[in-house]
């Protein structure tokens, strides 16, 4: 047995894990083994007790390979992982915002003189203004609910779109809202047709410094042939995993109000929870909110709150709960989500006080000294490597 116990694989270590100087950080590393008197820590020797080991590595590179060695009678045993070095790391969030239909067919008919004259754009720039916040809009094409299609927005507004584009972008993330998880038995073809097709258009009519690689695509369950498209084409950061999961919410009868009296709410129980989610990577990214897998070249993150799914207490309780959390693991990054719908008065749902929560939830990001940033740039919006490389 030889084992690394207090890191994983592709996990982010910052400043609170060990000591930062500006060429490097040292982590202690811990583990077991049988023999943990003969393991060597990139080949130097450990301190040993029992069968626990420990030592201190310095990194140095962004992506640093870690391995653990011990020469047995049985044969040589190794475990490499990587660490990946947050240089330099800060406090910080990102905040996505799913579904954006409404607010592009809303402009296209009654055409402002301002694109910021809408409700919506007006109030995403002052929590902006308020805040610093950074928004990612993620864009269908199609308006299932009024038969609205990108390609009709026009280009008015292409150059307010541009000076704003240090805290707002638009990304893709669907043809259309329906049918739900569209791209899990998606080949690479028809992604990317759908992917080019939007991504042409946000050009068209915000510029290409408008335009940002997608974090999350509708309903995050996508194709191994899709994920690798997204990989090949500047997906550095997505949200929790590309694999099909168990996810809640009710069912597409439910949302399209054709639903008869049966309940037909999605349940299941930790036995089937536990079967189809990956219990290792879930928990760690409940608890470290971040890993890298070094296989597919992403980082992986998980989002603290969905605005249109929890009211204000529960966002206040919800922040607090996961500040504290960051004083015990020293993790620096957070992650706020929401849809666009909710704060539209015609849509079904809508949510009267919607875009308060998002405001709020920025707010609580702001006073605690957490800065906004795009996850598609650098390490998680991070871009220290990116100047001093």
């Amino acid at each position: 047995m030889l084992e690394i116990t207090n890191y994983r694989n592709g996990q982010i270590v910052n400043r609170n894990n060990g000591t930062e100087t500006a060429q490097s950080l040292t982590v202690t590393v811990e583990g077991l083994a049988d023999c943990a008197g003969r393991v060597l820590l990139n080949g130097q020797p450990v301190t040993a007790c029992g069968k626990r080991f420990h030592g201190d590595v310095t990194l140095t590179d962004q992506f640093n390979r870690v391995t653990v060695s011990a020469d047995t009678p049985r044969g040589e045993y190794t475990q490499t992982i990587t660490l990946v070095w947050d240089k330099q790391a800060f406090a910080r969030y990102n905040f996505y915002i799913d579904d954006h239909s409404f607010v592009f067919t809303d402009i296209a008919r009654e055409k402002p003189k301002s694109a910021f004259d809408h409700f919506y754009f007006k109030a995403l720039q002052d929590i902006h203004n308020r805040y610093g916040t950074k928004f990612t809009l993620n864009c269908f094409y199609r308006n299932d609910h009024d038969e609205f299609y990108l390609r009709d927005f026009p280009d008015t507004y292409k150059e307010e779109f541009r000076a704003n584009a240090d805290w707002l972008r638009f990304s893709f993330h669907s043809y259309s809202e329906f049918p739900d998880r569209p791209y899990l038995e998606s080949g690479a073809e028809e992604f990317g047709r759908d992917y080019e097709l939007i991504r042409s258009e946000i050009e068209r009519f915000a510029g290409a410094e408008v335009w940002i690689e997608p974090v999350v695509i509708h309903w995050a369950n996508v194709h191994p042939a899709v994920a690798q498209y997204l990989v090949e084409h500047g997906c550095r950061a997505y949200s929790r995993s590309y694999r099909p999961r168990v996810m809640g919410g009710p069912s597409l009868a439910q949302r399209q109000g054709t639903a008869s009296g049966i309940d037909l709410a999605q349940k299941t129980d930790a036995a089937f929870e536990s079967y189809y989610d990956d219990g290792e990577e879930k928990s760690f990214l409940d608890d470290q909110r971040a890993f890298y897998n070094p296989t597919l070249g992403v980082f992986f993150f998980s989002g603290h709150c969905c605005c249109n799914l929890t009211p204000i207490p529960v966002i206040e309780e919800r922040t607090r709960k996961v500040l504290e959390q960051s004083k015990r693991t020293g993790q620096l990054v957070y992650g706020l989500a929401s849809h666009e719908q909710y704060s539209f008065p015609y849509y079904p749902n809508y949510i009267p006080d919607h875009l308060e929560r998002i405001e709020i939830a920025c707010r609580l990001m702001y006073e605690a000294g957490c800065k906004p940033v795009f996850f598609a740039k650098g390490l998680l919006g991070n871009e220290v490597w990116e100047r001093t490389s």
